[in-house]
């Protein structure tokens, strides 16, 4: 018991980011939207997150005593778990490993993890090392620049300020309708389905269909009684169609973190060292609730900083 304390209290002096972003690189993630939708969010003390990817907002907002993030991607959840359990075991297996192509090309193709704790090892350097975060295997190219990625040697400090965010919240892995469903009452939700006109495909292991975004606007209805929700959506009338009797949509607009991943018009892909340009994206919030605070954004590090993150 007394060296579990005092390898503890030795961890909690261990160099930390102690900057609040996502562990990782995200297609399509809200790092870029957070300073805007952190000002609809109401006060709340439950928070949920049913696709929770990167979870920009869960890290950008401000701390509640209980919170969940879920997600169907199992290489991402198991990633979360072993970050907020086993930090320093990951920690200690990414030591000393630099950003290269030679080994992210070994530990997408060749590697096998042997536990948990492995598969997180890889997943993390390749989403680190990989083009805006993919890891849909066809597409997962190598994307790093040490110029504006984080640098191998930031890794542990920021891991460990994730881990200790991540304490003591719930992390699943399941349907979002089942996870919805079965919140008890005064659970505000942030929620980023994958979008209508999206190519998903090329960006995620998990589809959605349009009869999962049926699904999502009647169970979101039908609890719309009991649960706070803000969603964020394409600007699609289909989208508009669906949550006709939400309490508002707004229309906004932010930098997508990705466009394509290959230039149609000129024959260009990833493996080609094809980067596209960022590009403005008309969004929509959809709520179910008039009171929000208007909370101030949190400060923007300049951009050229940006990319780094």
């Amino acid at each position: 018991m007394f060296r579990d304390q005092y390898v503890e209290s030795m961890s909690i002096l261990l160099p930390r980011s102690n900057k609040t972003n996502s562990p990782f690189r995200y297609p399509g993630g809200k790092f870029y939207a957070r300073h805007i939708i952190l000002r609809y969010i109401p006060e709340h003390t439950r928070y949920c997150e049913p696709f929770a990817g990167g979870a920009s907002i869960f890290f950008a907002k401000k701390y509640q005593s209980y919170s969940i993030l879920n997600d169907l991607d199992g290489e991402l959840m198991n990633c979360y778990v072993q970050i907020r359990d086993n930090v320093e075991e990951l920690i200690g297996l990414l030591e000393g490993i630099p950003a290269q192509k030679e080994l992210h090309h070994h530990y997408k193709n060749n590697f096998n993890p042997g536990n948990d704790l492995e598969r997180a090892f890889r997943w993390y350097y390749l989403n680190r090392t990989s083009y805006s975060g993919i890891m849909k295997d066809e597409n997962c190219y190598w994307g790093y620049g040490s110029k504006y990625s984080m640098r191998p040697e930031n890794w542990p400090p920021h891991l460990r300020t994730v881990s200790d965010r991540l304490q003591g919240v719930e992390l699943l892995q399941v349907d979002f309708e089942n996870l919805i469903d079965e919140l008890s009452d005064g659970f505000f939700l942030f929620i980023d389905p994958p979008y209508f006109g999206a190519d998903q495909k090329k960006f995620y292991k998990c589809n959605f269909d349009y009869e999962d975004h049926v699904r999502l606007s009647n169970c979101l209805r039908r609890n719309s009684d009991r649960l706070k929700f803000l969603i964020t959506y394409d600007n699609h009338p289909d989208i508009r169609n669906l949550y006709d009797w939400a309490c508002s949509i707004d229309g906004q607009e932010w930098n997508y973190t990705i466009n394509r991943t290959d230039d149609q018009r000129n024959g260009l892909k990833l493996e080609d060292g094809y980067r596209n340009k960022r590009y403005k994206g008309r969004e929509i919030f959809i709520r179910n609730y008039q009171d929000y605070t208007g909370m101030p954004h949190i400060p923007l590090q300049p951009p050229h900083q940006l990319a780094a993150l």
